[in-house]
Protein backbone atom coordinates (compact mmCIF):
# COMPACT_ATOMS: atom_id res chain seq x y z
CA UNK A 1 0.00 0.00 0.00
CA UNK A 2 1.40 3.43 -0.68
CA UNK A 3 1.19 6.40 2.15
CA UNK A 4 1.79 9.70 2.03
CA UNK A 5 3.22 11.54 4.82
CA UNK A 6 2.29 15.46 5.16
CA UNK A 7 4.41 16.52 8.32
CA UNK A 8 6.68 19.83 8.78
CA UNK A 9 9.06 18.48 11.67
CA UNK A 10 11.61 16.65 9.13
CA UNK A 11 12.35 14.21 11.93
CA UNK A 12 9.37 13.16 12.68
CA UNK A 13 8.61 12.92 9.21
CA UNK A 14 11.90 11.03 8.12
CA UNK A 15 11.01 8.44 11.23
CA UNK A 16 7.62 7.96 10.17
CA UNK A 17 8.32 7.10 6.61
CA UNK A 18 11.81 4.88 7.75
CA UNK A 19 9.50 2.82 9.97
CA UNK A 20 6.81 2.33 7.43
CA UNK A 21 8.73 1.57 4.56
CA UNK A 22 10.82 -1.64 7.25
CA UNK A 23 7.06 -2.82 7.51
CA UNK A 24 6.36 -2.62 3.61
CA UNK A 25 4.93 0.26 2.37
CA UNK A 26 5.84 2.42 -0.06
CA UNK A 27 5.82 5.83 1.22
CA UNK A 28 6.51 9.70 0.13
CA UNK A 29 6.96 12.97 2.28
CA UNK A 30 5.64 16.10 2.11
CA UNK A 31 7.01 18.56 4.67
CA UNK A 32 3.87 21.82 4.00
CA UNK A 33 -0.03 21.75 3.68
CA UNK A 34 0.99 23.13 0.07
CA UNK A 35 3.41 20.46 -0.94
CA UNK A 36 1.14 17.98 0.40
CA UNK A 37 -2.40 18.90 -1.57
CA UNK A 38 -0.12 18.74 -4.70
CA UNK A 39 1.07 14.98 -4.06
CA UNK A 40 -2.04 13.99 -3.03
CA UNK A 41 -3.75 15.53 -6.41
CA UNK A 42 -1.32 13.60 -8.24
CA UNK A 43 -0.36 10.40 -7.17
CA UNK A 44 -3.11 7.63 -6.17
CA UNK A 45 -2.54 7.00 -2.36
CA UNK A 46 -3.63 4.52 -0.33
CA UNK A 47 -3.59 6.73 2.76
CA UNK A 48 -2.36 9.81 3.86
CA UNK A 49 -1.31 11.09 7.29
CA UNK A 50 -1.66 14.35 7.69
CA UNK A 51 -0.10 17.10 10.55
CA UNK A 52 -2.81 19.94 11.08
CA UNK A 53 -0.08 22.57 12.73
CA UNK A 54 1.75 23.27 9.25
CA UNK A 55 3.16 26.14 7.20
CA UNK A 56 2.05 27.55 3.83
CA UNK A 57 -1.26 25.24 4.68
CA UNK A 58 -2.62 23.53 7.61
CA UNK A 59 -3.86 20.30 7.65
CA UNK A 60 -7.59 20.83 8.23
CA UNK A 61 -7.56 23.36 4.95
CA UNK A 62 -5.54 21.01 3.08
CA UNK A 63 -8.26 18.14 3.95
CA UNK A 64 -11.29 20.21 3.44
CA UNK A 65 -10.14 20.97 0.07
CA UNK A 66 -9.10 17.32 -1.07
CA UNK A 67 -12.51 16.58 0.24
CA UNK A 68 -13.94 19.22 -1.65
CA UNK A 69 -12.35 18.24 -4.57
CA UNK A 70 -13.70 14.58 -4.64
CA UNK A 71 -10.79 13.20 -3.43
CA UNK A 72 -11.63 10.26 -0.52
CA UNK A 73 -8.19 9.22 -0.07
CA UNK A 74 -8.78 7.80 4.04
CA UNK A 75 -7.36 10.52 6.27
CA UNK A 76 -5.53 10.29 9.24
CA UNK A 77 -4.75 13.32 10.83
CA UNK A 78 -1.87 14.30 13.35
CA UNK A 79 -2.27 16.59 16.31
CA UNK A 80 -0.37 17.92 18.98
CA UNK A 81 -3.23 19.41 20.61
CA UNK A 82 -5.87 17.01 22.90
CA UNK A 83 -8.73 19.52 22.88
CA UNK A 84 -11.91 17.92 21.77
CA UNK A 85 -12.62 20.68 19.56
CA UNK A 86 -9.31 20.16 17.41
CA UNK A 87 -10.77 16.25 16.99
CA UNK A 88 -14.28 17.34 15.95
CA UNK A 89 -13.16 20.23 13.37
CA UNK A 90 -10.80 17.69 11.67
CA UNK A 91 -13.47 14.56 11.97
CA UNK A 92 -15.58 17.13 10.48
CA UNK A 93 -13.79 18.96 7.61
CA UNK A 94 -13.64 15.15 6.16
CA UNK A 95 -10.44 13.18 8.30
CA UNK A 96 -11.63 9.89 8.92
CA UNK A 97 -9.30 9.46 11.90
CA UNK A 98 -6.98 10.84 14.31
CA UNK A 99 -3.81 10.46 16.89
CA UNK A 100 -2.47 12.83 19.25
CA UNK A 101 0.99 13.64 19.33
CA UNK A 102 2.80 12.28 20.85
CA UNK A 103 1.93 8.73 19.93
CA UNK A 104 3.64 5.02 19.58
CA UNK A 105 4.25 3.55 16.38
CA UNK A 106 2.55 0.64 17.30
CA UNK A 107 -0.82 2.91 17.72
CA UNK A 108 0.05 4.58 14.53
CA UNK A 109 0.06 1.18 11.99
CA UNK A 110 -2.56 -0.30 13.69
CA UNK A 111 -5.04 3.02 12.99
CA UNK A 112 -3.26 2.63 9.27
CA UNK A 113 -4.63 -1.32 9.35
CA UNK A 114 -7.67 0.07 10.61
CA UNK A 115 -8.58 2.52 7.82
CA UNK A 116 -7.09 0.15 5.01
CA UNK A 117 -9.61 -1.99 5.93
CA UNK A 118 -12.34 0.50 5.05
CA UNK A 119 -12.54 1.58 1.41
CA UNK A 120 -13.97 0.62 -0.70
CA UNK A 121 -15.74 -2.39 1.14
CA UNK A 122 -15.03 -3.60 4.49
CA UNK A 123 -11.49 -6.06 4.28
CA UNK A 124 -9.82 -8.07 6.70
CA UNK A 125 -6.61 -8.79 8.52
CA UNK A 126 -6.08 -11.38 6.74
CA UNK A 127 -6.11 -11.86 2.77
CA UNK A 128 -6.84 -15.27 1.35
CA UNK A 129 -7.30 -17.25 -1.89
CA UNK A 130 -8.23 -20.70 -1.44
CA UNK A 131 -5.48 -21.77 0.72
CA UNK A 132 -3.05 -18.62 -0.02
CA UNK A 133 -3.19 -16.51 3.34
CA UNK A 134 -1.69 -13.30 3.69
CA UNK A 135 -2.29 -11.53 7.07
CA UNK A 136 -1.54 -7.77 7.41
CA UNK A 137 -0.69 -7.07 10.81
CA UNK A 138 2.35 -9.89 11.01
CA UNK A 139 3.12 -9.83 7.07
CA UNK A 140 3.19 -13.68 7.62
CA UNK A 141 2.17 -15.67 4.34
CA UNK A 142 1.22 -18.85 3.87
CA UNK A 143 0.31 -21.94 1.27
CA UNK A 144 -1.92 -24.28 2.09
CA UNK A 145 -0.50 -23.84 5.81
CA UNK A 146 3.74 -23.70 4.94
CA UNK A 147 4.77 -20.52 5.28
CA UNK A 148 6.15 -18.59 2.15
CA UNK A 149 9.25 -16.07 2.82
CA UNK A 150 8.78 -12.88 0.57
CA UNK A 151 10.39 -9.94 0.02
CA UNK A 152 8.97 -6.61 1.25
CA UNK A 153 7.98 -5.61 -2.14
CA UNK A 154 7.24 -9.36 -3.35
CA UNK A 155 4.59 -9.15 0.04
CA UNK A 156 3.48 -5.66 -1.64
CA UNK A 157 2.72 -7.08 -5.08
CA UNK A 158 1.25 -9.97 -3.46
CA UNK A 159 -0.89 -7.97 -0.67
CA UNK A 160 -2.02 -5.74 -3.70
CA UNK A 161 -2.96 -8.27 -6.11
CA UNK A 162 -4.95 -10.42 -3.25
CA UNK A 163 -6.96 -6.83 -2.34
CA UNK A 164 -7.67 -6.54 -6.63
CA UNK A 165 -8.34 -10.33 -7.21
CA UNK A 166 -10.11 -10.61 -10.20
CA UNK A 167 -9.48 -7.03 -11.39
CA UNK A 168 -6.90 -6.53 -14.58
CA UNK A 169 -3.98 -4.87 -12.76
CA UNK A 170 -1.46 -2.50 -14.79
CA UNK A 171 2.13 -2.12 -14.39
CA UNK A 172 1.60 1.57 -13.72
CA UNK A 173 -1.05 0.25 -10.94
CA UNK A 174 1.57 -2.03 -8.93
CA UNK A 175 4.48 0.97 -9.14
CA UNK A 176 2.07 3.55 -7.87
CA UNK A 177 0.91 1.46 -4.71
CA UNK A 178 3.82 -0.46 -4.21
CA UNK A 179 6.53 1.96 -5.14
CA UNK A 180 7.33 5.71 -4.40
CA UNK A 181 6.95 8.05 -6.57
CA UNK A 182 10.62 8.31 -7.14
CA UNK A 183 10.98 4.93 -9.09
CA UNK A 184 11.56 5.02 -12.56
CA UNK A 185 8.40 3.89 -14.23
CA UNK A 186 10.51 3.15 -17.67
CA UNK A 187 12.38 0.05 -15.93
CA UNK A 188 11.23 -3.83 -16.02
CA UNK A 189 11.16 -3.48 -12.02
CA UNK A 190 7.48 -4.49 -11.74
CA UNK A 191 8.30 -8.14 -14.41
CA UNK A 192 11.24 -9.31 -11.93
CA UNK A 193 9.72 -8.73 -9.13
CA UNK A 194 6.47 -11.01 -10.03
CA UNK A 195 8.55 -13.56 -11.66
CA UNK A 196 10.41 -13.67 -8.47
CA UNK A 197 6.76 -13.90 -6.91
CA UNK A 198 5.52 -17.07 -8.93
CA UNK A 199 8.51 -18.72 -8.40
CA UNK A 200 7.76 -18.67 -4.74
CA UNK A 201 4.58 -19.68 -4.65
CA UNK A 202 3.33 -23.34 -4.89
CA UNK A 203 2.53 -23.52 -8.71
CA UNK A 204 -1.35 -23.94 -8.46
CA UNK A 205 -1.39 -20.34 -6.76
CA UNK A 206 1.31 -18.86 -8.80
CA UNK A 207 -0.32 -20.16 -12.18
CA UNK A 208 -3.63 -18.11 -10.93
CA UNK A 209 -1.05 -14.83 -11.71
CA UNK A 210 -2.44 -14.46 -15.41
CA UNK A 211 -0.27 -12.12 -17.29
CA UNK A 212 -2.81 -9.78 -19.67
CA UNK A 213 -0.94 -9.19 -22.41
CA UNK A 214 -0.97 -5.76 -23.08
CA UNK A 215 -2.16 -4.92 -19.78
CA UNK A 216 -0.97 -6.09 -16.56
CA UNK A 217 -1.77 -8.82 -14.65
CA UNK A 218 -4.79 -10.56 -13.16
CA UNK A 219 -5.37 -12.75 -9.90
CA UNK A 220 -8.21 -15.07 -10.49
Amino acid sequence: MKLLIVEDEPKLNEGLARGLKNQGYAVDSAYDGEEGEKFATLNNYDLVILDIMMPKKNGLEVCRDLRRAGNNVPILMLTAKDALEDKVLGLNEGADDYLVKPFSFEELQARIRALLRRPPVVAHDTLTLDGLGLDTRTQKVTADKKNISLTLREYGVLEYLLRNKGAVITREDLLEHVWDRNFDSFSNVVDVHLKNLRKKLPKNYAKRIKTVWGKGYQLV
